[in-house]
């Protein structure tokens, strides 16, 4: 009775099982652990932790380039979609491919490689009057990098769906480009580009391969959460380490609800316009 169509796979309680014991072994079970291994320590000592001047600057710079790449990659993540959807060019296939190249390359590869072009002395460092790695500027673009894979590949189908029919009786009606994007294309796009950004910014959050290398790991200037857990591991902190660990999933639980909630919000919407 739980089925609404037919299906190849078992029955409901077989496949429900299968999927909650999966669930379980590979989510609940660690992320279980990490709140168990933090409550031994007393909530006294876990937000002694959290408080810490280190741990609250890192949270603070981790949380704002997170932002930042995100709202970056809205933008050029957008318009990279677009024109892989909308236009035929040479190579556009390859260009197509080198988007999921972040999700295919090491994060410690992207990051060595970053700091080599974006050093002082690197291909494109040399250029700015400024530095560039080593500095939180570096982490954001290595944010952006990681991240930018989210936007496009969620955007890119709807792009694809999007008619464009819609867009020429908009222009027959006089509406000028502007008018045309704001009131057609973006409406369609906003759920979908709200999603790639919440599955984007709880990357960025937890990145750490691509950014050690090209953050210069600076405490209160250019030094990451992810870099604090690692530190407090190498110190045998490991009660630590769990509890700054806790708070990091808190805070990627609070951003996916709020952008899952933001989805729903402007789907439903959406549709009752339709």
């Amino acid at each position: 009775m739980f089925l609404r169509s037919k299906t190849i796979l078992p029955g409901f309680g077989l496949s429900f099982g299968i999927s909650l014991l999966s669930l379980s072994l590979l989510v609940f079970l660690p992320f279980a652990m990490l709140v168990y291994s933090t409550v031994g320590i007393g909530w006294d000592k876990f937000w002694q932790t959290i408080l810490q001047e280190q741990v609250i600057s890192a949270i603070s710079l981790t949380l704002k380039m997170s932002l930042f790449a995100v709202l970056t990659n809205c933008i050029f993540g957008t318009m990279i979609a677009w024109v892989i959807v909308r236009y035929h060019f040479p190579f556009k296939s390859l260009i197509n491919a080198i988007v999921d190249l972040p999700f295919a390359l090491p994060t410690a590869v992207t990051g060595i490689a970053l700091a080599t072009l974006y050093s002082p002395n690197g291909w494109i460092g040399q250029w700015f009057n400024f530095k560039i790695a080593f500095t939180p500027i570096g982490i954001w673009i290595a944010l952006v990098v990681v991240s930018l894979p989210f936007i496009v590949r969620t955007v890119q189908p709807v792009l694809e769906d999007l008619s464009v029919e819609l867009e020429e009786a908009g222009a027959t009606l006089g509406a000028n480009s502007w008018t045309i994007f704001y009131r057609i294309i973006l409406p369609e796009l906003l759920p979908a580009l709200i999603m790639g950004a919440g599955m984007a910014f709880a990357r960025a959050t937890g990145e750490y391969g691509s950014v050690i290398f090209i953050a210069g790991n600076i405490p209160n200037v250019s030094e990451i959460l992810p870099v604090i857990i690692t530190a407090k591991l190498e110190m045998f902190d490991t009660q630590g380490a769990s509890a700054v660990a806790l708070f990091m999933l808190l805070i990627s639980f609070v951003i996916l609800f709020v952008f899952n909630v933001a989805q729903w919000f402007f789907s439903r919407r959406l549709g009752a316009k339709v």
